[in-house]
């Protein structure tokens, strides 16, 4: 019983530091209450295009051809599982029987 209010109390709290001051986590001079904006970045007067960042283009480009080099390498890699591998030496065995048995029959 003990254990479970303890552990209420720390996961209620607003760190789990035992002592009453500031959070190490926020400094005075962040905002209490979120404004409602996505990164608290207010939106451009309608008309306006917002302005892209120096990084996100880059990042961008980057995703984009990281998704299609692993998508064509993928999709283009040798099957080489040992289901194929057991099938494809079935085929070989069935084919030199056949054979073997055409040419005996002969």
């Amino acid at each position: 019983m003990a254990f479970s209010t303890m552990l209420r109390q720390r996961l209620l709290s607003r760190s789990f530091s035992s002592h009453a001051g500031p959070s190490r986590w926020a400094t005075p001079g962040h905002q209490e209450r979120p404004n409602g904006y996505l990164f608290n970045r207010t939106p451009p007067p309608p008309g306006q295009s917002r302005k892209w960042e120096d990084w996100e283009l880059p990042c961008y480009i980057t995703s984009f051809l990281t998704i299609v080099i692993l998508g064509v390498g993928l999709n283009a890699k040798p099957d080489l599982t040992i289901e194929t591998w057991a099938h494809q030496k079935a085929l070989e065995k069935l084919a030199a029987e056949s054979s073997a048995s055409s040419s005996s029959s002969d």
